[in-house]
């Protein structure tokens, strides 16, 4: 008999790791290009159009929506089964297991309004393209909604970081406690450099009025 949960939390957690991380890693790497002005990150933005439109919804559906919606689905079923109690241990590991859930039930919240707003609303709806200026006056218009968006990006960024610890673990490929705390130490440092160039390039939004 098929262990159903066992395959389930498999394919969570390879969604988790590719699939996040491909769209985590695309959306850093062109809003960098902001750091080099309205020029880089117009002109790395408009590279994405050139993908005809058929293709790249069937892209955002199949390969980016669909895994994150399970990803997210199932990932509400497991935090709802987690026992989260880090102040009790105070274990670094404990710790983060909580933040993992945490950082979860914030990102369902935040990526229903930023995928609502920018990809469904203002360039679904209104046909408005994403462009330096847009999210230039959208940032420093107003302080929450850069705050949020930052808060946003960094709980994305240490949802997936953790993650790969979580995932060597779960396919077996840390399997003692040295290669685990290896995994996770380098997996915070790629955590601490991907939420430094966040912030690099939100805070040029501002530099560069």
């Amino acid at each position: 008999m098929y262990n159903v949960t066992f395959y389930l939390r498999r394919a969570h957690s390879l969604a988790g790791l590719f699939c996040l991380g491909a769209v985590l890693f695309e959306h850093i790497f062109t809003n960098s290009m902001a750091l080099g002005g309205p020029k880089a990150l117009n002109g790395a933005l408009a590279m994405m159009e050139l993908i005809p439109p058929p293709i790249f919804l069937a892209l955002e559906i199949g390969a980016i929506a669909t895994p994150l919606l399970f990803h997210g689905i199932y990932g509400i079923y497991i935090a709802l089964q987690a026992n989260n109690n880090p102040g009790r241990f105070g274990y670094v590991r404990n710790w983060n297991f909580a933040l993992q859930r945490w950082t979860a039930w914030f990102l369902v919240v935040f990526l229903i309004w930023h995928v609502g707003y920018l990809r469904i609303f203002t360039k679904g709806m209104t046909g408005t393209p994403i462009s330096y200026e847009l999210l230039q006056n959208m940032f420093t218009s107003s302080p929450i909604t850069t705050v949020l968006y930052i808060i946003g990006m960094f709980a994305a960024i240490f949802h997936f970081c953790n993650g790969i610890t979580t995932f060597c673990m779960t396919w077996g490929i840390t399997k003692g406690p040295r290669s685990q705390k290896v995994v996770s130490v380098l997996s915070m440092c790629l955590c601490a450099a991907l939420c430094l160039v966040t912030l690099a390039f939100m805070s040029s939004y501002f530099l560069m009025m």
